[in-house]
């Protein structure tokens, strides 16, 4: 859909990420973005630096080619590989820095956007032969992506966004430009016969996209972006009334019968938990997927979620954790019994008829520190269709099914129901290996919430 709606563009691409990592993916999605430079269409990518530094030449050599530009948002100073001088600054300047531009766009000619929890990498396209994220986008067409539109704008003529050729001291022009180009092509050559191109070239969604025989959805929409101002504050404590987290809380608080959770971290607010217990004593049924300790690639995210979960299921939450999943023939990944694949997953419903898509995950990181961006949808179709997908990924043969032991509202009173072989099967550990919860446990008594 991303190489679609660049093909398709006759103008405009805005590409705004949080993370854009060097692989094949991210190089084939390059590839159409520069093709469609080249016949004209101005290219901005704003990307923020947290990823960005040590890629400097590659988005400067990016950045020469025609009608392309490129900024990094919330620079560090220090470039080159995370070393010690990178960490020193850090630490030095630590309130600043550890703001993060954590929004994920991608629009065209200021009609049509990609907008959702997807980082451009090949572990979010299930390329990975190691790891990968189950993830969620949304596309909009019409007057809502002229809203995402003048948010990236916004974003982009910050005093935060500093063009990529202020950190590069080296010359780069056309023929800097061609090497790039040339290099990159090299390297899809190689993938253009693979099993996952192949399996990509007959997808229809694409080709249904440039013949305009894609159906949407019609339904009223609203964009919400927090301001990049956020950065500069100093403020600690619960989200500003402009924010993405204050909308969500306001779909809750006047929830009628269902509200839907899945966030790949859950840590609600003692605020957020008061939230959710008025819902359930109006008769509110509150359900949430999130990671098990197996599947979560944030470990420290998990013990402030493990802080709450014995209160969530007091409150009467439904709660489902995903289980870990290993790719047959992957190579195992260092760290012992954890999962080749995780959610990463943000979308809320809302009483089968209000859905919020986004980058905003559901952690004090996303509601005070990180600026998100989300779309909120009057849709009783697309609710019915998120809700479809969420009652498969609960199924107790993909999913945790986490309850409180009678009598004790603690963490030693939790069993997690799965089925195995047709047959439900009752745990009263944590699914993990022991290693993973001793960490865990350690993390849960060290880490203070507003580092998660």
């Amino acid at each position: 859909m991303r190489a679609g709606l660049a093909d398709a563009a006759q103008r405009t691409l805005d590409l705004q990420y949080y993370a854009l990592i060097a692989d094949t993916t991210t190089q084939l999605l390059i590839h159409r973005v520069i093709r469609a430079a080249k016949r004209g269409v101005r290219v901005r990518l704003l990307v923020d630096d947290l990823y960005a530094v040590g890629k400097d030449l590659h988005l400067a050599a990016l950045a020469s080619g025609p009608n392309i530009e490129v900024r990094v948002f919330n620079p560090f100073m220090r470039r080159g590989p995370f070393g010690l001088s990178r960490l020193a600054e850090f630490l030095g300047d630590t309130v600043r820095l550890n703001r993060r531009m954590h929004n994920k766009l991608w629009i065209a000619d200021n009609a049509a956007a990609i907008i959702g929890g997807r980082n451009l990498g090949d572990a979010y396209f299930d390329v990975s032969d190691n790891f990968n994220f189950c993830d969620l986008d949304m596309l909009a067409v019409g007057p809502v992506v002229r809203e995402l539109s003048l948010g990236f704008d916004e974003y982009w003529n910050s005093a935060w966004s500093v063009p990529i050729e202020a950190f590069v001291t080296e010359r780069t022009d056309a023929q800097t430009f061609g090497s790039f180009e040339d290099e990159l092509e090299d390297r899809l050559r190689s993938f253009s016969d693979s099993v996952y191109a192949r399996a990509l070239r007959g997808v229809p969604l694409g080709p249904r996209l440039l013949a305009g025989q894609l159906p949407l959805a019609p339904a009223s929409a609203v964009a919400l972006y927090e301001s990049p101002a956020k950065m500069a504050s100093d403020v600690v404590g619960d989200a500003a009334p402009s924010s993405i987290a204050w909308q969500l809380r306001a779909l809750v608080e006047n929830a009628k019968y269902e509200v839907i959770l899945i966030s790949p971290y859950l840590i609600p607010s003692q605020r957020g938990i008061k939230i959710l217990k008025a819902a359930a004593q109006r008769g509110v049924k509150v359900r949430a997927l999130t990671n098990s300790l197996a599947t979560t690639d944030v470990p420290v995210a998990h013990a402030g979620y493990a802080r709450v979960r014995p209160e969530l299921l007091a409150l009467g939450t439904e709660l489902h954790e995903l289980r870990p999943y290993e790719r047959p023939h992957a190579q195992r990944l260092w760290i012992p019994e954890v999962s080749n694949a995780s959610l990463h997953t943000k979308a809320i419903v809302v009483d089968r008829r209000y859905v919020l898509v986004g980058s905003m995950n559901l952690d004090p990181r996303s509601r005070h520190t990180n600026t998100e961006v989300a779309v909120l949808i009057d849709s009783t179709a697309l609710a019915a269709s998120l809700r479809t997908l969420f009652e498969e990924a609960v199924h107790t043969t993909r999913a945790f099914r986490v309850q409180l032991s009678a009598g004790e509202v603690s963490s030693r009173s939790l069993a997690w129901l799965a089925e195995d072989d047709g047959k439900i099967v009752r745990r009263s550990a944590e699914p993990a290996s022991a290693s993973r919860r001793l960490v865990s446990e350690l993390l849960y008594l060290f880490t203070p919430d507003e580092l998660l």
